[in-house]
């Protein structure tokens, strides 16, 4: 199986990396340069034409968007036990939470960090603060379900779900309130944080922060 992530340091390819490398596939890494706006060539733009990371090519079939990457690498990985089986109610707990991390989380990380694009510049101020809060307001409903179903998002049972929340919490270190300030999240953090798969994830990409 021939396997290419294409992506960028610290970016939305960080969790696709972490799990290849949890998963012991072997794959190519073709990090894109942003300052060149490499993300935006009509090479890259073939292949996702969003202009995003990440893209994994497999097979020389190109999948986007994070969430529905790291929900098909499980399931061609069965043997890691990092998705729950089909149709059992589990399995909907699983979905539940990587939709959560994708549809909640993802989105209102995206207007704090790029508070221009849905209000403009003129309301830069209000946008971000509006992010912020609603980013809280879900980081509050993850340690409320984690304090009496953790220590993982299904329980005792780790998934991959865990590896999309822990990026997304890592993505929080420079705010007001990190998600790491939630007891429980602290708790989910460092059970993730301490997998090797991480460090050796954070020393392929040269990153040092949030360790």
């Amino acid at each position: 199986m021939s396997v290419v992530l294409y992506g960028a340091p610290s970016t939305a390819s960080l969790v696709v990396h972490w799990l290849l490398i949890e998963l012991d596939v072997s794959h190519a890494l073709h990090l894109l340069d942003f300052d060149r706006r490499e993300q935006k060539s009509n090479a890259y733009l073939a292949l996702n034409p969003a202009g995003r990371v990440p893209t994994l090519v497999v097979d020389g079939e190109a999948i986007t968007e994070a969430a529905a990457i790291v929900l098909q690498l499980a399931d061609l990985h069965p043997e890691a036990g990092l998705a729950p089986p089909l149709g059992s109610p589990v399995r909907a707990q699983y979905y539940r939470w990587m939709f959560f991390c994708a549809n909640t989380l993802q989105p209102a990380y995206r207007d704090w960090f790029y508070p221009g694009e849905p209000a403009g510049e003129t309301h830069v101020d209000a946008a971000q603060e509006q992010a912020r809060a609603k980013i809280e307001q879900a980081w509050q409903q993850v340690a409320d379900h984690l304090r009496t179903e953790g220590p993982y998002l299904l329980g005792a049972q780790r998934s991959a779900a865990d590896f999309l929340l822990t990026m997304l919490m890592r993505w929080s270190r420079n705010m007001p309130r990190p998600a790491d300030s939630w007891p429980e999240l602290a708790r989910h953090a460092g059970l993730m944080k301490a997998l090797p798969s991480f460090h050796e994830t954070y020393r392929r990409e040269g990153i040092t922060d949030w360790t």
